[in-house]
């Protein structure tokens, strides 16, 4: 009988333990409210896919010679984007047309060549010393031993291309006296082909004050579907949104169900996953930083660095719905009242 009492009197505080937790997950997702529905609906329909279509092909076009970090068609690709953001005035945050962040060559090895990353910028308009940053890299493998070009039309010309049309969405916002509230860094990275150095280089020589950067949203392929997904291709991997912010879980799951209706698929979210994805692309560099991230992918494909990544196999129309997704939970990001909670600062997670 004794015995009896006391597993009941465990089994009791377990329940009243859970129900607290369940309690304060409730109230982060109550706390959550989507803030614009009209103005982010209408911005969305500024991102399409024919805008995509057509600067993926140019992107991933023979021109750049497949965008060997530090070599001559990865420049020409950061010139297309600092021109890209030129010609629809979209500042940089270095003032003037200084576009590029320069990475020197002794900060890569095996011969690297230096080579730059590309950032362009949006101030808020209210809470400017906060800043969410919107990253894709924009280098690929070049050319194999033959002189095959590898285009890179998924890896990652799809996340960069997406980059440029949420750009052109925010942008139109403020134009029209919408701008978002807290400022918005548009990253585009080189070097993440050979170990992520170009984000690595950024978070040891950031723009802005790391502690000032509330949430990255990094976008590496989502462009294709993969093998898992061939009978359901309305998907997208996320990867790391509950890692550091519960609420960006939530924020992410309710913005998608206000907005765009996608699967979102968390198998590689989990800390056993044997690809190790949560590693291996740039937003860990931002993770490892204590800056909540969520990683968007849409999983490996038969021409995963093959030179048969080409853009004639993208999803454009898929590309499109995924491209807004991001826009939509960038937007939700920079305008709702309060700023991003991170669970070790939550304190609807502590007490």
């Amino acid at each position: 009988m004794k015995t009896l009492c006391i597993l009941s009197a465990f089994a009791l505080v377990g329940t009243c333990a859970t129900t607290k937790y369940t309690t304060k997950i409730q109230n982060i997702k109550d706390g959550i409210q989507i803030v614009d529905s009209t103005l982010v609906v209408n911005y969305l329909k500024t991102i399409t896919s024919q805008e995509l279509k057509k600067e993926l092909y140019e992107f991933s076009s023979d021109t750049y010679e497949g965008r060997e970090t530090g070599e001559k068609g990865q420049k020409l690709a950061a010139q297309f984007l600092k021109d890209y953001y030129i010609k629809e005035n979209i500042a940089s945050p270095f003032g003037e047309a200084m576009y590029y962040q320069i990475i020197p060559e002794s900060f890569f090895s095996n011969n690297i060549k230096a080579s730059e990353n590309v950032l362009a910028y949006i101030e808020g308009s209210e809470k400017p010393n906060e800043l969410i940053i919107i990253s894709a890299h924009l280098d690929h493998l070049g050319k194999d031993d033959i002189g095959n070009i590898y285009h890179g039309a998924d890896d990652n010309g799809s996340g960069t291309v997406a980059i440029m049309e949420i750009a052109q969405a925010f942008n139109q916002a403020k134009k029209e006296g919408h701008g978002p509230k807290r400022s918005i860094l548009f990253l585009h990275l080189t070097g993440e082909e050979i170990g992520t150095r170009g984000s690595l280089y950024y978070i040891q020589n950031p723009a802005f004050p790391l502690e000032n950067t509330i949430a990255n949203l990094n976008i590496d392929m989502i462009g294709r579907v993969d093998n898992i997904h061939v009978n359901n291709k309305n998907y997208v991997y996320l990867i790391g949104a509950d890692r550091l912010s519960q609420e960006l879980h939530y924020l992410s799951e309710k913005v998608n169900n206000a907005f765009c209706h996608i699967n979102l698929d968390y198998r590689y979210n989990a800390e056993n996953d044997e690809n190790h994805y949560y590693f291996r692309s740039d937003h860990y560099n931002f993770a490892s930083q204590g800056i909540p991230v969520i990683f968007y992918f849409n999983g490996e494909h038969k021409d995963y660095h093959k030179i048969t990544d080409t853009p004639d196999k993208i999803d454009y129309q898929l590309l499109e719905n995924r491209t807004r997704l991001i826009f939509a939970t960038a937007w939700q990001l920079a305008n709702q009242s309060h700023t991003l909670l991170v669970d070790k600062k939550n304190e609807l997670l502590l007490n």
